[in-house]
């Protein structure tokens, strides 16, 4: 089936042009390089794997329930409308919840591909030009994976959110070499880890918490090469163009904290605009999603060397001033873990499974004698 079919609203044309700036870079010097750059790349040649294989999609969905997350966390909850739905109303907004969030993680993947291929034609050194060849693979698996994901389970996507494509648009029209980096390593890739997180860590379904966790193994990765290259680069850039990208990132937090309401949903339901808008302001699950979204990405731009007086204080507005504490290694750290512990897991199962199934075959022939 086509995707065009699946789409709930009207995704209007089905290609997107972003016209693109700046030079194409070549570099000559095939030295070594940085070691801690090579050793991140050889590590992403290590950890490639097919989605086909590694995730088990043998596995079971209901299509009204395919994230397994709490009801509380849908806007509509403990609202007038939430008490006269019936059940099958419930499971309909929640597979209308499921596909409008793995929807938003499809588009920002594919948006990840195409700026990590960006980043391999500008970006001047070599070792950084390698590193973003693995990683364009890697988000064009996750966009292969999320896209299965919504065809084959959930049956249903959504068009790219105004803002999720607002900044991506702003990323890739953007001639410097850094920007991608900034825009897609740093902010787009950092919310993403949180919105895995919060799905992974609550879901009950063996299907999403596998792919989100898988995904999430990969995504400690760039965030880590963005946060090299960022800070190796930005500490040669004068005040002002450190001004420019703070004022980038201000804007980027912003588009991304009001991306993550879902109103749409709400919208494509029958509900009005103006009150949709009320419950996703009102909604206690959404106001602690935000913050928590910004956790991976605060400490990354102060890691990065951008943390200039107006950055800080739009961080204080924002309420989330105080993540740039966090521990952002421990973070991508545990991400790792949980990923291999899940793997372990699976091949200790699959496993005990067959040697079951070698002492049944024995015990039946055995019998049979």
């Amino acid at each position: 089936m086509s995707t065009q079919e699946l789409y709930a609203m009207d995704p209007g044309e089905p290609h997107w042009q972003v016209p693109a700036t700046g030079s194409a870079r070549f570099s000559w010097d095939y030295d070594d390089g940085r070691d801690r750059l090579l050793a991140l790349y050889q590590k992403g040649k290590d950890k490639q794997w097919d989605g086909a294989k590694r995730i088990d999609w043998d596995l079971e969905v209901d299509p009204e329930n395919a994230l397994g997350t709490p009801d509380e966390a849908l806007t509509l909850y403990g609202t007038r409308h939430w008490s006269r739905m019936t059940a099958k109303d419930k499971g309909e907004l929640r597979r209308h919840y499921a596909s409008w969030q793995f929807s938003q993680f499809l588009h920002g993947e594919q948006g990840a591909m195409v700026c990590a291929a960006r980043i391999v034609e500008s970006v001047p050194d070599l070792d950084a030009k390698f590193y973003s060849a693995t990683q364009t693979m890697d988000e064009a698996r996750h966009a292969e994976i999320f896209g299965r994901f919504l065809h084959d389970k959930v049956g249903m996507v959504y068009p790219v959110n105004d803002n999720l494509q607002s900044l991506l648009g702003d990323t890739l029209r953007d001639s410097r070499w850094d920007m991608p980096y900034l825009g897609m390593q740093v902010l787009i890739e950092g919310l993403a880890l949180a919105a895995f997180g919060m799905i992974r860590d609550t879901t009950d379904k063996p299907l999403p918490q596998q792919i989100l966790a898988y995904v999430m193994q990969d995504e400690a990765r760039h965030v880590a090469f963005g946060r090299m290259a960022l800070r190796d680069y930005y500490k040669q850039l004068t005040d002002a163009e450190l001004r420019e990208r703070e004022e980038f990132v201000i804007e980027g937090c912003h588009l991304m904290r009001d991306r993550l309401r879902g109103v749409e949903v709400l919208e494509n339901l029958g509900i009005p605009r103006k009150e949709a808008d009320e419950y996703s302001e009102n909604s206690e699950y959404l106001a602690l999603f935000r913050q928590l979204l910004f956790s991976r990405i605060v400490p990354c731009v102060r890691d990065i060397g951008l943390w200039g007086e107006r950055l800080q204080r739009a961080y204080v507005d924002m309420g989330v001033f105080e993540l740039g504490d966090s521990n952002l290694d421990q973070l991508m750290a545990q991400d790792e873990e949980i990923a291999e512990k899940l793997d372990a897991e699976r091949f200790a199962a699959e496993e005990a499974a067959r040697v079951t199934e070698v002492e049944q075959t024995i015990e039946a022939a055995t019998e049979a004698r």
